[in-house]
């Protein structure tokens, strides 16, 4: 009796978790935009907004956000000796950009990767980049791996 006992609640306990892991949601974010108004309220609000309306339900979202196209301003420490030195409206939330995307590392666990290759078209040093943010060889490339890994495409052009 106390084995058939053992054996029910075990398998209660591997249905629980089973269905717990389910609630698992999935994105990879194409990146492109260079525009700070969309960046802000697409990446830095909608990005915690989602997460957390997940969150809110028991349930989890892992995102990943590859960077390319116009939007490596926003993941460069220092924007001396770059294309976007003279933006004088990223030059004034630079700070803030900043803070905002390690919250979204820190609290979200939003990973944050970056094409190689288009950063040296641009010529810019990946040791220019935040810490939080990965260089991958391609952006390509990298939002295939991650579709593979069951992530959903997402473009924010």
């Amino acid at each position: 009796m106390v084995i058939v006992m053992l054996k029910y609640i075990l398998a209660l306990i591997l249905s629980f978790s089973f269905s717990f892991a389910e609630d698992v949601h999935k994105a990879v974010i194409d990146l492109r935009t260079g525009d700070i108004k969309r960046f802000e309220a697409s990446v830095l609000k909608g990005l915690a907004f989602s997460i957390q309306s997940y969150r809110d339900k028991l349930e989890d979202m892992k995102v990943v956000v590859v960077v390319h196209g116009n939007s490596y301003k926003f993941f460069l420490k220092d924007l001396k000796n770059t294309p976007y030195a003279k933006d004088k409206s990223l030059l004034e939330k630079q700070k803030e950009i900043k803070e905002r995307l390690e919250n979204l590392v820190k609290f979200y666990g939003v990973k944050f990767e970056i094409c190689e290759a288009g950063m040296k078209t641009r010529n810019l040093d990946i040791k220019n980049l935040y810490p939080f943010v990965k260089p991958v060889p391609t952006a390509l490339n990298a939002i295939v791996e991650w579709q593979e890994k069951g992530y959903k495409y997402m473009l924010f052009d």
